[in-house]
C-alpha cells in the first residue's frame, strides 16, 4: 500500500467579475444584505466546467513540472458536467494530453474531497500519479431572478496532482466520507431545472456535519484542533465557516477563506481556497492541512494532510 503527497497545484477563474451591486440593480436585495448573510462581495462567472478544469489542470502540471503523459488517473469532481455523457473528465483528459483513466465524481460541493480520497485509494493499489480537479459552473444552474440563490454561486476550478510515496506512509493522515440521502430534498437540481434549496435547514445541518467530520478525521489521525496549521473549508457561507470554527476551536486566522471574492464555487471551492493560501505563503513543510466539505445529498467529508515532501 503506497502513501501519497501533493506535488502540484493549480486554479482557474473566469475573467468576468459580478459584484453584489449588479444583483441589487435588478433584484429586491442590497449589497449589504448579501454581504451580511453570506460574506460574499463578488464572484466570477463564465466558462464551462471542462474549460475551467482544463485551465486549472494545466496550471497544476506547470506547477509540478510533470509531463501529462505521466499522469495515470484524472478524477474530476463536478455537479455541472458539460454533458450527461461522456464524463467531462474525458474532455479534460484529451485537452491536457493525459493518457490514463478519467472519470467524474458527483458529490456536489463535497466533491473535491470525495475525489481526492477516491484517487488516493486507486493509487494505493498501483497508480503512480493522479490529477484531482474540482470544477463547477453553478451560476448557469441557478434562477437569475431568485435573490436567495442567484447571489451565492460563482464559477471556478482548482486542481492538485498527487504522487505516490514509496518509502513511507505518505502525507494523507486520515479521511472521512459520509452521506445522508434522506436529506436530498434540502438541496437539489432537477434535469432542466434550477437549483432549489432550503437554506435554513441546510445551514443548520451543515454546521453540525462540518464539525463532526472534522473531529472524526482529527481523531483518526491522532491530532487535535491545535495541530491544524490551516483549515480549508468549503466556501458556502461565512456564517457557517465562523460557527464551525468556533465549535472546533480553530481560529479564522488559521482558516482559508476566499468566499468574499469568488462566492460558492461548489466542487471548486476547496482547491481554489487551498491555492490562494499556498500563493499567500500560509503553508510550510510539515504543516497539517484539514479540508472539510459539505453539500447536496447531503454529503460531507474531510481529509487531513501533512504539507510538503
Amino acid at each position: 500500500m503506497s502513501g501519497i503527497r501533493v506535488v502540484g497545484l493549480g486554479a482557474a477563474l473566469p475573467e468576468k467579475i459580478v459584484t453584489n451591486a449588479a444583483f441589487a440593480a435588478r433584484l429586491d436585495t442590497t449589497d449589504a444584505w448579501i454581504a451580511e448573510r453570506t460574506g460574499i462581495l463578488e464572484r466570477r462567472m463564465g466558462g464551462t466546467t471542462s474549460s475551467l478544469a482544463t485551465q486549472a489542470g494545466a496550471a497544476a502540471l506547470a506547477n509540478s513540472g510533470i509531463d501529462p503523459a505521466d499522469i495515470d488517473l484524472l478524477v474530476l469532481a463536478t455537479s455541472s458536467p458539460d454533458q450527461l455523457m461522456p464524463a467531462t473528465a474525458c474532455t479534460v483528459q484529451q485537452a491536457l494530453g493525459i493518457s490514463g483513466g478519467a472519470f467524474d465524481v458527483n458529490a456536489a460541493c463535497t466533491g473535491f474531497v470525495y475525489a481526492m480520497v477516491s484517487a488516493a485509494g486507486i493509487m494505493a493499489i498501483g497508480a503512480r500519479r493522479a490529477m484531482v480537479i474540482g470544477s463547477d459552473v453553478l451560476s448557469t444552474m441557478t434562477d437569475p431572478n431568485d435573490r436567495n440563490t442567484a447571489v451565492l454561486f460563482g464559477d471556478g476550478a482548482g486542481a492538485v496532482i498527487l504522487e505516490t510515496v514509496d518509502d513511507g506512509p505518505g502525507n494523507l493522515l486520515a479521511w472521512d466520507l459520509a452521506a445522508d440521502g434522506s436529506t436530498r430534498h434540502l438541496l437539489y437540481i432537477d434535469h432542466g431545472g434550477y437549483l432549489q434549496m432550503d437554506g435554513k435547514e441546510v445551514f443548520r445541518r451543515a454546521v453540525r456535519v462540518f464539525v463532526d467530520s472534522a473531529q472524526k478525521t482529527l481523531r483518526d489521525a491522532g491530532l487535535t484542533p491545535d495541530d491544524v496549521a490551516l483549515l480549508v473549508p468549503h466556501q458556502a457561507n461565512s456564517r457557517i465557516i465562523g460557527a464551525a470554527c468556533d465549535r472546533l476551536g480553530i481560529s479564522l486566522e488559521r482558516t482559508a477563506v476566499n468566499l468574499d471574492r469568488v462566492g460558492n464555487t461548489s466542487a471548486g471551492s476547496i482547491p481554489l481556497a487551498l491555492a490562494d493560501a499556498v500563493a499567500e505563503g500560509r503553508l510550510h513543510d510539515g504543516d497539517v492541512v484539514l479540508m472539510v466539505g459539505f453539500g447536496a445529498g447531503m454529503t460531507w467529508a474531510s481529509v487531513a494532510l501533512k504539507w510538503g515532501p
